[in-house]
């Protein structure tokens, strides 16, 4: 990710001698040879740009950890990313997160967060025991003063709770378990995320927070026998370790939690409310009983009799530095007058004990263990100094506010002079061509290894925050910030993404849930059931029907059935079993299948073979416009737009679709494609579905491309008829390159000299008679739609390869997940919530959907919160004095919009991150995800509270419960985004289709849809022979070719309770082994299996061979296979002629008989083998059979 290399720059430094009597100074006050007076140690009064390049240089010659402590958490995660551009060794920066919640506020910390946390302390655990003399050289370590003002586990205590493991230890498993749980791990069913543990039979899996990967411990006895590494996604073991230590999963550690309780005891709650009181009194509870829950960090202040900080973990080697004594205070001072402007509201409020612990170190406190620390300050210390590298070491680089000739006179003239000149930029070719015009050439490279030449000219393809001059270095840098004044946003890391299990994918059936069985239709699941039938035990899912009527199935046809996804909310009908209804309304929903598949192939093909403009390959100016973008293209963002280019350099029209929530650059994508087809002399059209998202689009494309000549202008009702005239006369004539409007744009009196690109946004927003008319352009045009609605994968697949679809569901750089919170409607929290986000300059949604009393709402606002100023917007107004007070809120001239739902798919405002929604439990599903994914968009954390009033309905809490849980960035594929995603299914298809995903349910729906396209495609070029021959075959049989053969033998398979105790867990298993294809996909399940849960019984084992008997079978083209203990019959989709029956019966010696389209096979030992050699022996013969049936 960090890819540069600047080795050569940093040599300059390390060569000069101010640098070398800083690490000796530095040493000698580290050592204590040098006493220094005063707080800090020491100040260099650096130029604050320089602070990167001086940091990466101590990175590698300290011979340490380095700690840097910033002001604000922006501050100094901004630091670590620009120390990681100038570092030898990116990975070893580290940043130390402040916690989520400001002191006083119970909120749980984030996991990452707490993770994060833990592995910075375990490193430095390690660091602090090791007796290498430079241990820890090459760590630096950023954190905010935030971070180290935390109470927090002291060494000792974090150094007592850490075990290591050795293979061949002597520790009983449940020693292990308990150590588990008293370093704060949380059992899961399956260990996918660190802080988690589960425990199988013999086998114990546990995520250290501080390990990339996690941890299988297998045991033999008492005895550990083996640890190995694992991967969460794949579940399978990766390599063997001979050791593995634990470390605690948190700083509040719950082996504390008797102390902390005792503690807590002296707590006056008498002033506390009914709810706070019984929250610390069930917490109390829990601490007694040494149990880890959500929200522990808040008892952090009792958990230690003497709390400790991030500088107590620091080896005797570490150096302290301080990015600005001055900076640090500020930032500090500024906490605590927040934690005591909180306290003191939340004691008025009866949400605090007036007695509790203050939960931080104050400023006066952490400035005595920095001084302990000898800390030197980069910048400004407590008093006036000279700067350590003289008046002429570092200074400001000049800012040339993209006057390029300017940039380009000085590099020449400082080149003459004998300077070192290095320009790191985005737009490295472009520079180096206009310098090749002035003799100076300089390839543009992403490394400098070795120290530049004096007078030498360097061009890095890179990003830095600012440039400087180094005098003593005779060095120059220039950034973008300089040349251009635009600075470039560096990509964070990205957050870990949870690693998601196999089965998780399948973990969407409750009890009570609706589901669909492709054969019988639409029933309740009531859960899973063993049967002993035969004297043979097998577990069924049980499906309740219409009048009680009730269907076993057996575990391994899983996947004929599949929770019932409809186009709302709406309950569905139940049918009942033995009835013709279910075939009929299947037989309905394919034929319309088969006509929008058709529809579908024939637009596609039309397009085929339709003449269209092949652009042109970039220009120069498309690679300078791409690079002034000021974020960090994602690796969808960067897929889309190459499909997008290649789609336009073909000489057919494109019709391409983009998904992707707001924020996540699909706009980007259309500007490059914009710029292309004017590039090529093209005009471009931009339709979108409202005034403000168009204005919104022209100030964007207004903005990006101000420094190219292209002529972008807006159609809509806020420009006045005399406008309007003008406007529509340059787009005949050709002046006006890019037109943005609403369904203006397709009036007939809009004339274009060259139409060559039209990009409509949401054109599902857009009526019948629109729809129409961009058909037809569809046909001349090439035409880029993008969509806000998330896209099934399902629908994705069906449809590939006859409609182009681009997904980008990465999140931006720097988004965080929205932390959402459920909470009965309070009147206090409402205030403290909108506080919280105006302090840190931010703005506030209000969602309220109801027009009729929304001013009684917007009363309530102003006097609960009478310093903020609220605006109210709903679809009931006149359109232009709504967009007017939308654009005014977008600008920041107001704290909070109280609305309706009209912020569902509408403007993208980043300052936005706090959304409260009242009576949320009025809200569907998809409807409250779209709601909260209007915050966020930013790079700090958004808040989501959704509120109720009791009593709340137990399908509403549920609602509410899934979006809560559904917080991943990126969780298209969960259960909480499913019902919008169908949403989006209707769109892509039409809404009459909406009936039939009704009536069968939306998976059914998807499989018969790909199956209709794949029997189309097939068809090569004869549509409607494969639509006649597909209506005459019948839904059952069409049905079966999609689902494979039905198994039925006498054994007992199934997966048992003592295996796997957890049936959510079993019920993923099954659902998984159901959808297994190949018996090389059964082989490698198998083998998983026994990585995960160790030796397998032989219920397990059988279930397994009759996935391997089905894979076979479906490759022989068996439709069926039933036994008893006497006989196997196998049943084939065709009659088997004289002659091959022969031939059957006389290499299996009698062990097997066939007539007609049946097969029958003996049962005596060996059975089981003689039946996979006979499916493999029908696989090779069923070619020549069905060549002579």
């Amino acid at each position: 990710m960090w890819t540069l290399n600047l080795e050569g720059l940093l040599a300059l430094l390390r060569d000069n001698p101010d640098y070398q009597r800083l690490l000796q100074q530095a040493r000698r006050i580290r050592e204590g040879v040098v006493q220094q007076e005063g707080f800090p140690a020491l100040s260099l009064e650096l130029l604050e740009a320089a602070r990167p390049y001086l940091l990466a240089a101590l990175q590698g010659d300290w011979p340490g950890p380095v700690l840097v402590i910033s002001g604000k958490p922006e501050s100094a995660r901004h630091l670590a990313d620009q120390v990681r551009a100038w570092s030898g060794d990116a990975q070893r920066v580290l940043y130390f997160h402040a916690p989520d919640a400001i002191f006083y506020d119970p909120l749980p910390w984030d996991q990452e967060t707490i993770h994060a946390r833990v592995d910075v302390l375990a490193m430095l655990t390690s660091l602090r025991e090791s007796r290498v003399a430079d241990a820890g050289r090459g760590t630096l370590i950023v954190s905010s003063v935030w971070a180290l003002m935390v109470k927090s586990v002291t060494p000792t205590a974090f150094r007592r709770a850490m075990i290591t493991l050795r293979v061949g230890d002597s520790l009983p498993p449940f020693q292990l378990l308990a150590h588990c749980v008293r370093l704060g791990y949380e059992a899961a069913t399956v260990v996918e995320e660190p802080g988690t543990f589960s425990h199988r039979g013999s086998i114990i899996d546990i995520f250290p927070p501080n390990s990339s990967a996690p941890v299988r411990v297998d045991f033999f006895g008492d005895e550990v026998d083996s640890i190995r590494l694992f991967d969460p996604s794949t579940q399978r073991s990766a390599e063997h370790v001979p050791e593995v230590t634990l470390v605690p999963a948190s700083e509040a550690l719950p082996e504390w939690g008797k102390a902390a309780a005792e503690a807590l005891m002296a707590l006056d709650l008498s002033s506390c409310d009914h709810a706070t009181r019984q929250r610390i009194q069930e917490e109390r509870e829990k601490l007694v009983r040494g149990e880890r829950f959500r929200g522990m960090e808040y008892y952090l202040p009792y958990l230690y009799p003497r709390p400790g900080t991030l500088l107590e973990f620091l080896p005797q080697n570490a150096l302290v530095l301080l990015d600005d004594t001055l900076m640090l205070e500020a930032a500090a001072t500024s906490l605590e007058n927040q934690a005591l402007s909180l306290r003191a509201e939340m004691l008025a409020e009866g949400q605090l004990p007036a007695n509790w612990a203050v939960p931080y170190f104050t400023w006066e406190e952490l400035k005595s263990r920095l001084a302990s620390q000898r800390a030197i300050s980069l910048g400004h210390g407590m008093a006036e100094t000279l700067p350590f590298f003289g008046e002429n070491g570092f200074l400001p680089a000049p800012r040339y506010g993209g006057q390029l000739q300017d940039v380009l006179e000085d590099v020449a003239e400082l080149r003459a002079k004998g300077q070192r000149v290095v320009l790191i930029t985005r737009q490295a070719e472009r520079l180096s061509d206009l310098l090749r015009e002035r003799n100076i050439y300089s390839t543009p490279t992403k490394e400098i290894p070795e120290p530049p030449k004096l007078g030498s000219v360097h061009i890095v393809d890179g990003i830095i925050a600012e440039g400087w001059a180094f005098g003593p270095g005779r060095l120059v840098v220039l950034a973008d910030s300089e040349v251009f004044g635009w600075s470039r946003i560096r990509k964070r890391r990205p957050a870990q993404r949870r690693a998601i299990s196999p089965e998780s994918f399948f973990a969407d059936l409750q009890k009570g849930d609706y589901v669909v069985h492709v054969e019988y239709g639409i029933g309740r699941y009531q859960g899973m059931v063993k049967k002993t039938i035969n004297n043979l035990q097998r577990e069924y899912l049980e499906i309740e029907y219409a009048a009680g009527d009730r269907l076993y199935v057996p575990i391994h046809q899983a996947d004929r059935v599949s929770r019932y996804l409809g186009a709302d909310e709406r309950e569905p009908y139940l049918h009942r079993l033995g009835s013709n209804e279910w075939h009929t309304i299947v037989s309905r929903a394919q034929k319309a299948v088969r006509d929008i598949a058709a529809e579908l192939l024939e637009l596609y093909a039309v397009r085929e073979i339709s003449p269209g403009h092949a652009f042109s390959p970039d220009t120069p100016w498309q690679r300078e416009l791409e690079a002034s973008f000021p974020y960090e293209e994602t690796e969808d963002q960067i897929k889309a737009l190459e499909a997008v280019k290649a789609d336009m350099e073909k000489p057919k029209p494109m019709d391409r679709l983009i998904c992707g929530d707001v924020g996540y650059g699909k706009t980007e994508v259309a500007l490059r494609a914009a710029f292309k087809a004017v590039m090529d002399g093209k005009q471009v059209a931009l339709l979108v579905p409202t005034t403000v998202l168009a204005q919104q689009h022209f100030y964007t494309f207004r903005r990006r491309l101000r420094a190219f000549p292209v002529n972008v202008e807006m159609l809509s009702r806020f420009r006045t008829p005399e406008e309007q005239e003008r406007i529509l006369a340059d787009l005949r004539s050709g002046k006006v390159d890019i037109i943005i409007g609403t369904h203006r744009l397709l009036s007939k009196d809009v004339v274009f000299k060259d139409l060559g690109l039209l990009i409509i946004d949401e054109e599902q927003r857009f009526g019948v008679s629109h729809k129409e008319r961009l058909k037809q352009m569809r046909r001349e045009v090439d035409v880029l739609t993008l969509t806000a609605t998330p896209i099934p994968r399902t629908l994705y697949m069906a449809l590939s390869g006859i409609r182009d679809m681009s997904i980008i569901d990465t999140p931006p750089e720097d988004r965080l997940p929205v932390r959402t919170f459920i909470a009965e409607y309070d009147e206090s929290l409402i205030r403290k919530a909108i506080l919280r986000e105006v302090d840190r300059g931010g703005q506030v949604y209000f969602v309220h959907n109801r027009v009729q009393d929304i001013e009684e709402v917007a009363a309530m606002l102003r006097r609960v919160v009478p310093e903020v100023s609220v605006v109210i917007g709903h679809g009931q107004m006149d359109e232009e004095e709504l967009s007017q007070i939308m654009l005014g809120f977008a600008q920041g001239e107001h704290d909070v919009l109280l609305c309706t739902t009209i912020i569902e798919s509408g403007l993208d405002i980043p300052n936005v991150n706090t959304i409260i929604i009242n009576h949320a439990d009025s809200f569907g599903l998809a409807q409250l995800y779209q709601l909260r994914g209007r915050v966020g968009r930013g790079a700090n954390r958004a808040y989501a509270y959704l509120l109720y009033k009791p009593p709340l309905s137990e399908v509403a809490r549920k609602r509410l419960q899934a979006i809560e849980e559904a917080s991943e960035l990126g969780a298209g594929f969960r259960v909480a985004m499913r019902d919008l995603e169908i949403r989006g299914a209707g769109e892509i298809l039409g809404a009459e289709q909406h009936g039939h995903i009704a009536a069968i349910g939306f998976d059914l729906y998807c499989r018969l849809l790909q199956q209709a396209v794949q029997e189309l495609r097939e068809a090569s070029g004869e549509p409607l022979m494969a639509i006649r021959r597909a209506q005459h075959a019948t839904a059952a049989s069409a049905l079966a070719a999609g689902l494979g053969p039905s198994i039925d033998l006498p054994l007992s398979a199934y997966l048992p309770e003592d295996l796997i105790p957890d049936s959510q867990l079993r019920l993923r298993l099954y659902r998984r082994m159901a959808r297994v294809e190949t018996a090389a996909e059964v082989e490698e399940l198998a083998q998983e299996l026994r990585d995960r849960f160790g030796q397998l019984p032989e219920a397990v084992d059988n279930l397994l061979y009759l996935l391997r008997v089905r894979a076979l079978a479906a490759e022989a083209n068996v439709q069926a296979i039933a036994g008893d203990v006497r006989e196997i019959s196998l049943t084939l989709p065709f009659p088997l002629s004289v002659a091959a029956a022969e031939q059957l019966a006389s290499r299996y010696k009698g062990a097997v008989s066939a007539r007609g389209g049946k097969v029958w096979l003996t049962v005596r030992d060996g059975w089981r083998e003689m039946l996979l050699k006979l499916l493999r022996d029908l696989a090779e013969l069923v070619p020549s059979l069905l060549a002579t049936a």
